[in-house]
């Protein structure tokens, strides 16, 4: 067996879910940390900061402008920073990644002041019960090792009423828009993405972590079983990505 078909076995095993997830994705998040945000915007035509933008909105923090939010895996803090310097957010955010790596390269992007970044597990969060007035994950939620429990963590964390809002790829609907999608998940950016991470698995862990992961309606049953109340989503992109909300009742 090959070095190549080796590390397809791995990312294939990673993507599956369970304990080799987890370890795998703390292992490449914190090896490809230094190149992650360029490879982003790069790999999304910058798109994703017009996502993340929309996202931010679905979470309504102008309902408590100075409440506590949580950026979970939180990476290089984007979302946080983003969050941070909207106008009229006067709160703090916790931004919790358990790669710290990810957390180190996100530095200096706002003020500690308002993010503080936490090395923490999305699937045991070191917050009080009921301590949160939003929390967000932004193309995190499908690394977890454990959908349905990170959802109830989360959960558990939030305050009556705030919303969890969630922002990840998803599989376009349309056949012709699919046939485009996956060319360039499954070929161009494995390639790119390995040329400049200078990682070659890392990059096709991403497709096929986004075919283990479920569909809109298959996510809003399981927030919807979790506990959360008035589940909706929106597609982005032709479907390329997606929004949920859900909110604690």
């Amino acid at each position: 067996m090959t070095l190549t078909d080796l590390d397809a076995v791995e990312v294939r095993e990673a993507a599956a879910g369970g304990a080799a997830k987890r370890e795998y994705v703390r292992r490449i998040f914190s090896e490809i940390a230094p190149r992650y945000d360029l490879l982003n915007h790069l790999l999304s035509f910058n798109i994703d900061r017009r996502w993340r933008a929309r996202a931010l909105e679905a979470l309504g923090w102008s309902r408590s402008p100075r409440g506590s939010y949580l950026d979970l895996c939180a990476g290089t803090l984007d979302v946080s920073a983003q969050l941070a310097g909207t106008r009229g957010f006067e709160g703090g955010i916790v931004g919790a990644d358990f790669a710290e790596p990810m957390l180190r390269a996100g530095r200096g992007k706002s003020s500690t002041e308002v993010v503080r970044p936490v090395v923490a597990d999305a699937l045991s969060l070191p917050l009080p019960d009921a301590s949160m007035d939003g929390a967000i994950v932004a193309f995190g939620i499908r690394n977890v090792a454990d959908l349905n429990q990170c959802l109830r963590e989360v959960h558990r964390t939030l305050r009556p009423g705030a919303r969890f809002v969630i922002l990840e790829f998803s599989t376009p609907r349309s056949a012709l828009v699919r046939a485009g999608y996956h060319a360039y998940f499954h070929h161009v950016l494995p390639t790119i993405g390995g040329l400049i991470s200078g990682h070659r698995s890392a990059y096709r862990y991403l497709p096929e972590s986004v075919k283990h992961f479920p569909i809109e309606e298959a996510l809003a049953a399981r927030m919807t079983a979790t506990g959360y109340a008035n589940v909706r989503w929106e597609r982005l992109t032709l479907g390329v990505a997606a929004i949920h909300v859900g909110e604690k009742s």
